[in-house]
C-alpha cells in the first residue's frame, strides 16, 4: 500500500499500508455460491472437521463482506499439514454472476515479498551470493544518495525495511504504475532522500525490492518472472499462480478489484502489472494455491513427497527459513485505537526477511499483508500449531482480512471465547473515518478564502522537475490548470485556487482517493522557486509519496 496498497496492513486501523487500513461504509451484498474444500452444504454450515467455533463460518465471512461492502473473500485454512477448508464467498466483481471460488486469481501484493526472500536464499545455498554479500558486489551501478548507505548496503537488508529511507520512499516511481522500467527505477535510487538512520528504524518501503528483483536476475541468469515460476511455484506446485497481470488471459477465474471512488461509492478498478518493481509485490494467486505455499513453510521448507535421492525434497533449508523468520527489525507496538482491540497487542512485534513477527495469545504469528489496487490480503502462520490461514479480497478493507483471520485464529487459539471482530473492526474503522473528517475540517477553518493567488493562473503553468521522480508538467486548458506526471498515466488533474499559493489537485480517477495540496513559492520578483505536495486525506495511501518532491520550474529548453 501500498490508498491501501502495499503492501502491509498492520493490528490496527491507521497502521495501514498503503492507504486506510480501512474502507467503510456497510453496504449489503446477496450472499452467492461458493465452492470449497470441503464443500459447504446449504444451510451454510461447515463441515465437521472445523473447529466448533467455526461451524457459522460462511455465515460469519458473508456477516463482514455486508459490514466492510467487500464483494468477494477467499479463505484457505491449513492445520497438521493438510487443507482443513479453502473456499470463495461472493462475487469476483459487483453487477456480474461469477462467484469466487478457492482456485480464483486475487492480486496478493506485498505477499510477494515472502517469494522474493526465499528466491534469494535459494540463491544463497546454490553458493550464487551470500545474504550478507553487499549490493554493490552483484550490482556495481547500485547507489543510494549517501555513500556510506550505498557502500554498507547488504542484500539481506534490502528484505528488512530498515535502510533509512522513509515510510514508502521512491514509491511514485512505480506506483500508480510509470513507464521506468526495474533498473530505471533502481538507478533513481541515488536521489531518494535518506531521512533516517541507516538501520536505525523500521520504515516500510517498496524500492528496495526492486534491487532484490535485480539481484535475483543478475545471480540466477533468468528472469524474475522465469526464476519464481521454475524455482518456486512448480515444486511448490502452485499451477495457477501468476506472476503479474500481463499474464491473465480472457475467461481466467480472476477477482476484479474494487474501490471506493471519494471514499464513498464502490468502482471497480482496472487491473495493474507492477513491472518495473516485481518482487515487492506482482503475484496473482488463488488460496487454493496459497494453501499449498504456507503448508511448505510450516514443514521448515519441505516439499511433499521424497525427493531424487529418497530424502524429502526442499524448497528450501531450515536455516535459510530460520534466518526468514529471525527478527531483523524491531517494530514499536502502538496503542490500539479502541479498548476493544487490545487483546490483539503483541508482546514483540518485527520485521524479518519479508516477514512480520508478533505473537497472539501465547504463540508467534509470522505473517504478512498485502495492498493493491481494490484488492487487500493476509497470510498468517502459527508455527508450533502447523495452522496457517490465508484471506483473499477483492475490495481495500483491511477491517475485512483481519475480522475474518482472527475469527480462525481463536478457534484455535481460544475456543472458549468467540469474539465478534467484525463488530470490533467495524467501530475501529468508523474512528478512523470520524478522524480523517475531523481532518479535513482543520484544514477549512485554517483557510482563508479571500487570499487569492499571487499570479495569474497562466504564470503556474510549466514544467516542474525534481531529482528523483522527474519531470511534473502544468498547462493552462481552457482556463483552468491541469498537472500531469509525465511518466505516470494515472496522474492527471485539475488545480484548483485553495487560498494564497496553494491549490488542491483532483485526479481525474477518483478511485485514487489520493487529491493534495500543491503550493508555490515565490522569489522576491515574483517568480515561482518551488512547489511541494502533499496528500489531503490522512486515508491516502503512503505509496503517494507526494510529500517527498522537490519540484522546480525548468526552462522550456530544458524539457525538451
Amino acid at each position: 500500500m501500498l490508498k491501501r496498497r502495499s503492501f502491509h496492513y498492520s493490528f490496527f486501523p491507521g497502521m495501514a499500508s498503503l492507504c486506510a487500513l480501512m474502507v467503510f461504509a456497510a453496504a449489503a451484498s446477496a450472499q452467492t455460491p461458493a465452492t470449497s474444500v470441503p464443500a459447504l452444504d446449504a444451510a451454510n454450515k461447515a463441515p465437521s472437521t472445523l473447529p466448533s467455533q467455526l461451524q457459522d463460518f460462511g455465515a460469519y465471512v458473508d456477516s463482514a463482506r455486508k459490514t466492510f461492502d467487500v464483494p468477494g473473500i477467499a479463505v484457505a485454512i491449513v492445520k497438521d499439514g493438510k487443507v482443513v477448508m479453502e473456499q470463495g464467498f461472493g462475487l469476483r466483481e459487483i453487477g456480474k454472476s461469477e462467484t469466487v471460488d478457492a482456485k480464483t486469481l486475487f492480486a496478493i501484493a506485498s505477499n510477494t515479498k515472502a517469494f522474493t526472500a526465499a528466491a534469494l536464499q535459494q540463491l544463497a545455498e546454490q553458493g550464487k551470493l551470500k545474504m550478507d554479500d553487499r549490493v554493490i558486489d552483484h550490482l556495481p551501478w547500485f547507489r543510494m544518495s549517501d555513500p556510506y548507505v550505498t557502500h554498507e548496503m547488504r542484500i539481506r537488508d534490502l528484505l528488512a525495511h530498515r535502510s533509512g529511507l522513509s515510510l514508502g520512499a521512491g514509491d511514485l516511481l512505480y506506483w500508480p504504475p510509470t513507464s521506468y522500467t526495474t533498473k530505471e527505477v533502481v538507478e533513481h535510487l541515488r536521489d531518494v532522500p535518506i531521512k533516517n538512520g541507516f538501520r536505525s528504524g523500521y520504515a516500510y518501503d517498496n524500492i528496495l525490492f526492486a534491487v532484490a528483483t535485480l539481484v535475483i536476475e543478475q545471480a540466477s541468469g533468468q528472469s524474475y518472472a522465469d526464476y519464481v515460476r521454475t524455482h518456486l511455484f512448480q515444486p511448490v506446485g502452485m499451477d495457477e499462480s501468476l506472476i503479474d497481470k500481463t499474464y491473465l488471459k480472457p475467461g481466467m477465474d480472476v477477482a476484479t478489484g474494487h474501490a471506493k471512488a471519494n471514499f464513498k461509492n464502490l468502482e471497480p478498478v482496472p487491473p495493474m502489472a507492477w513491472l518495473n518493481d516485481p518482487g515487492a509485490g506482482g503475484i496473482y494467486a488463488s488460496v487454493h494455491d496459497l494453501a499449498k505455499w504456507m503448508n511448505v513453510q510450516l514443514a521448515g521448507g519441505a516439499l511433499p513427497g521424497p525427493g531424487k535421492d529418497g530424502k524429502p525434497a526442499r524448497l528450501f533449508s531450515e536455516d535459510s527459513q530460520e534466518q526468514m523468520w529471525s527478527m531483523l527489525t524491531p517494530i514499536t507496538i502502538i496503542k490500539p485505537p479502541i479498548p476493544e482491540l487490545a487483546p490483539l497487542t503483541p508482546h514483540f512485534f518485527g520485521y524479518g526477511e519479508s516477514w512480520f513477527l508478533s505473537d497472539y495469545r501465547n504463540q508467534r504469528l509470522v505473517w504478512h499483508t498485502g495492498g493493491w489496487p481494490g484488492m487487500v490480503s493476509r497470510i498468517t502462520l502459527v508455527p508450533e500449531l502447523h495452522l496457517g490461514v490465508v484471506v483473499l479480497t477483492n475490495q481495500e478493507s483491511g477491517a475485512a482480512f483481519n475480522a475474518v483471520t482472527y475469527r480462525v485464529l481463536d478457534a484455535y487459539l481460544n475456543p472458549s471465547q468467540k469474539t465478534d471482530w467484525v463488530a470490533v473492526y467495524d467501530k475501529a474503522v468508523k474512528k478512523a473515518e470520524s478522524k480523517a473528517d475531523d481532518s479535513f475540517a482543520t484544514h477549512e477553518k485554517a483557510r482563508d478564502k479571500n487570499r487569492k493567488p499571487s499570479l495569474p493562473l497562466a504564470n503556474y503553468a510549466g514544467t516542474y522537475r525534481d531529482p528523483w521522480y522527474g519531470d511534473v508538467v502544468i498547462s493552462s486548458e481552457g482556463g483552468k490548470l491541469r498537472l500531469r506526471f509525465s511518466k505516470t498515466a494515472q496522474l492527471i488533474g485539475t488545480l484548483s485556487p485553495w487560498q494564497h499559493d496553494a491549490f488542491t489537485v483532483r485526479w481525474d480517477d477518483r478511485t485514487l482517493n489520493a487529491d493534495a495540496f500543491i503550493s508555490f513559492s515565490l522569489d522576491m520578483d515574483g517568480h515561482i522557486r518551488e512547489a511541494r505536495m502533499e496528500p489531503i486525506s490522512p486515508l491516502t495511501d503512503f505509496s503517494f509519496d507526494f510529500q517527498d518532491l522537490r519540484l522546480t520550474p525548468i526552462r522550456k529548453a530544458e524539457a525538451e
